[in-house]
């Protein structure tokens, strides 16, 4: 046992040289920490204006492309949505293909994934590439060669009759392979898996909801805003067996803290949409957690939403960041951008809830976070009731954000140089009109209509990038887009911050919001800026080929407004400006 922990720990430290490594873009994060911040100062605010197209790359795919290709050494690894093409590029030749991978997987799992056929990219640990199939298969490639070394199936059925997919990507702790689980809107009920790096052996798995064996939960060990959770914390805010069909899936972004070594992530909606068809708090969706990386056991939660109205997911990503001074000290803190619009600051080894402030003013559907800590709603939202849902077919209407949120999966980054997070943001807002619907296994199970819409009187657009003080919970400036800014950010130690829109621009911004550089891709932008360093030379690299939820009318050809979850025809304009595609776009400055 003394020796495996250490051979965990050994492969672990060797990961982390990777990772640390700025040359180097070895996890989707950018580190453990999700910062999204390269230490690369090569491009500038000076020079970036001068940015050119070094090379570009086809993944042969026409759906939407999240996440970013992972750069280690002289290799760079590209993914694509399904079927999960993954190419491994040799940067030393022209980007020769060195080897291709593509996993065969039954077509009935395309109609269950909800908002188009992502994936959020790969992770490489232990000389392997971990892809996590839309089938909710994880696959163990070996990094040279492509040949599958194990896989593992997340799923208890990878055909799609029990609506359950995979679209996150896995990150690599330890001797472990973390990956949770997409469904909600087909009554998933959530988890997060831990997998054995060496042999793809099930280590652990922690539901989202349910006893509290199945959710490692500790009624008197785990917390929640600095009490103990108590027995039976999840099933006691369920009416019956509901829970078993409870959402709460976990398809974000996790982060790690080796010092602490916790885990952090964020879950999903409860599952239906129909609030009234489940009273009660629903714990533990829309739940912030830190989990134990060995064992899985939680040691502090955070509901931000309890009883959802409005399927405001809490799976965004937590980046940690260090000695931010608040109350006049520094905190180690977690920061996180949930989707129901209010941006969290929090302390990451406790849980102690510091800041919590709306980061679009548009959001309406609550006035404030009651901050009291001896009031009896302490870490609650204020809920405003003319926003409320809770009334089967009645059409609740001007609710501020939509259901996608002021922020979905699209990363924000985090400058230690400025202190302040980047965030791409969503300006929109929703009717939203619910209606009872029962559960079939694989069938759809969401029980609302929607229709969504910019955000009214403002600036007429559907997305601000934004620059935020977490520890004041302020917006130090927002810079308005006429789409969702659905791409993730990139800071930078050259003083640039990069995004891309909808429309398909590749932008840089300098560190006050002001536009330095700007390029049109073949398509819409919902991928992640990444950069590497290449035989001296500075490289920022981003997937372009418009989907996700809010391109879904144009990826999987939908037209009615009411389709793709509401979002067809909040985003009809779309198709004006882009179309589809699967394109690497890799740029430098020339010499």
């Amino acid at each position: 046992m003394t020796f495996s922990l250490a051979g965990g720990a050994l492969a672990n430290d060797d990961l982390q040289a990777v990772i640390s490594d700025s040359k180097n873009w070895a996890i989707q994060t950018g580190d453990y920490a999700n910062t999204r911040y390269s230490k690369l100062n090569k491009i500038t605010a000076d020079n970036v204006k001068n940015l050119q197209v070094a090379w570009t790359f086809s993944t042969g795919v026409l759906r939407g492309h999240e996440g970013g290709p992972l750069i280690v050494g002289d290799v760079m690894y590209v993914h694509a949505p399904y079927p999960n093409t993954v190419f491994a590029l040799d940067l030393n030749n022209d980007g020769k293909i060195l080897w291709k991978y593509e996993p065969k997987q039954d077509a009935n799992v395309i109609p269950i994934m909800c908002c188009d056929t992502v994936n959020r990219g790969v992770a490489y640990g232990d000389g392997k590439i971990f892809l996590y199939q839309a089938d909710a298969t994880l696959v163990a490639l070996d990094a040279k060669t492509g040949k599958p070394v194990w896989s593992a199936k997340n799923a208890e059925a990878v055909d799609g009759s029990k609506g359950e997919s995979g679209t996150s990507a896995p990150m690599v702790v330890k001797d472990k392979v973390i990956v949770g689980i997409s469904g909600g809107e087909f009554g998933v009920r959530g988890h997060l898996t831990a997998y054995n790096i060496k042999d793809g052996k099930q280590a652990w798995r922690a539901y989202s909801m349910g006893s509290d064996k199945d959710t490692l939960v500790d009624p008197e060990k785990t917390m929640e805003l600095g009490k103990p959770v108590g027995a039976d914390s999840s099933t006691k805010t369920w009416e019956g067996d509901q829970w078993k069909v409870g959402g709460g899936t976990t398809w974000g972004w996790y982060s790690y803290d080796p010092k602490l070594n916790l885990i952090y992530y964020g879950t999903g909606n409860p599952s239906t949409w129909n609030p009234s068809q489940r009273p009660g708090d629903n714990k533990w969706s829309m739940t912030i957690m830190a989990r134990d990386a060995d064992t899985g056991m939680a040691k502090w939660l955070y509901q931000m939403t309890p009883h959802d109205e409005w399927d405001y997911d809490g799976i965004n990503e937590m980046i940690l960041a260090d000695g931010i001074e608040i109350g006049g000290k520094p905190r180690d803190v977690l920061v996180h951008f949930d989707r129901n619009g209010f941006a969290y600051t929090m302390d990451r080894a406790t849980g102690e809830l510091l800041v919590a402030k709306k980061y679009d003013p548009a959001v309406n559907w609550a006035s404030e976070i009651d901050m009291d800590k001896d009031s009896k709603t302490y870490g609650r939202p204020k809920l405003v009731a003319k926003y409320s849902t809770s009334k089967e077919d009645v059409n609740a209407q001007g609710i501020c954000p939509a259901a996608l949120g002021t922020k979905d999966q699209q990363p924000a980054s985090y400058s230690p140089k400025t202190k302040l997070f980047y965030v791409p943001t969503n300006h929109v807002c929703m009717d939203y009109e619910p209606y009872k619907v029962s559960y079939t296994a694989g069938q759809p199970y969401v029980g609302a209509t929607l229709s969504m819409y910019p955000a009214p009187n403002s600036h007429g657009g559907m997305g601000n990038f934004i620059a935020w003080d977490a520890a004041k919970g302020e917006i130090v400036w927002s810079k308005p887009e006429q789409f969702s800014v659905w791409s993730g950010a990139l800071a930078t130690d050259g003083d640039v911050v990069f995004y891309g829109t909808l429309e398909g621009y590749l932008k840089a911004v300098d560190k006050n919001g002001k536009e330095l550089y700007k390029f049109k891709t073949p398509s819409g932008i919902i991928g992640n800026v990444t950069t590497y360093e290449h035989k001296g030379k500075q490289y920022v690299a981003v997937l372009s080929g418009v989907g996700g939820w809010a391109g879904i009318g144009l990826a999987a050809g939908l037209t009615k407004p009411n389709e793709g979850l509401g979002a067809v025809g909040g985003y009809a304009a779309l198709s004006d400006y882009t179309a589809l595609g699967g394109q690497l776009t890799v740029f430098a400055v020339p010499e």
